[in-house]
């Protein structure tokens, strides 16, 4: 059963299993980001926390992100990552974003930032006021999937870099995998192990994860699931 957790008076977060979801309120609307892996009720646990209108933002679209967007008839996403979404029989309509897209919930600016590599069509979100980075799952200190169709390396590396230009707008870093919330030091980590991938001086190790063989490159600070060489 998800479990939802107040960080403080406007943001939660819903943890469901190893992933998580969160939920941000403004004065005018709150914003669910994301809707977990087993949680086709991700709607109805934001509206047992707010009287708020929901809208829904998804940082991405693989299938542990989108398990309650059924729930909802229109959502903010990157039209990039349209196919990943209807791969995976995602229903309903996308409300385009790009980078510097506002979505403004009253007194709460969220700014929309891509983010491609993981998926095409990755986003973060800066919420200016509160200087938080939510990462989807490009930062983290989990095992980021690099693994299998839509990923792409040299655009994750290029992304992080992206991130970096963002750093003296934000403090901390929500992401959808791993502990939270994580320094936003990370970044840099995951760019330097994300290069030793690329340049072939990181080791790596085969292992099964869902049925499919990939490498795993454990650094100290995160890991990476990359195709099998």
């Amino acid at each position: 059963m998800a479990d939802a957790i107040k960080i403080n008076d406007n943001t939660w977060r819903i943890e469901d299993g190893g992933v998580r979801f969160l939920l941000f309120c403004g004065t005018e609307k709150a914003a669910l980001i994301d809707t977990g892996m087993n949680t086709p009720d991700a709607k109805e646990i934001a509206e047992r926390i707010t009287d708020l209108p929901i809208v829904l933002i998804n940082t991405h679209a693989d299938p542990d992100h989108i398990s309650g967007n059924s729930a909802f008839p229109e959502f903010y996403m990157s039209p990039n990552e349209e196919e990943n979404y209807r791969n995976f029989k995602g229903q309903g309509t996308i409300l385009p974003v790009k980078e510097g897209d506002i979505i403004d919930l009253g007194d709460r600016v969220l700014r929309i930032i891509d983010i491609p590599g993981h998926t095409p069509g990755s986003i973060a979100i800066l919420d200016e006021k509160n200087r938080v980075l939510v990462s989807g799952d490009t930062v983290q200190d989990g095992h980021i999937f690099m693994f299998g169709p839509m990923r792409n390396l040299d655009k994750f590396i290029e992304s992080l870099g992206h991130l970096s230009e963002y750093a003296d707008k934000f403090d901390e870093i929500y992401p959808m995998h791993g502990s939270f919330p994580v320094e936003k030091e990370l970044i840099e980590q995951l760019c330097d192990g994300a290069n030793e991938v690329k340049a072939g001086t990181a080791s790596g190790k085969e292992v099964e994860f869902f049925g499919n063989k990939a490498l795993l490159y454990q650094f100290p600070y995160a890991g990476f699931l990359c195709d099998l060489e």
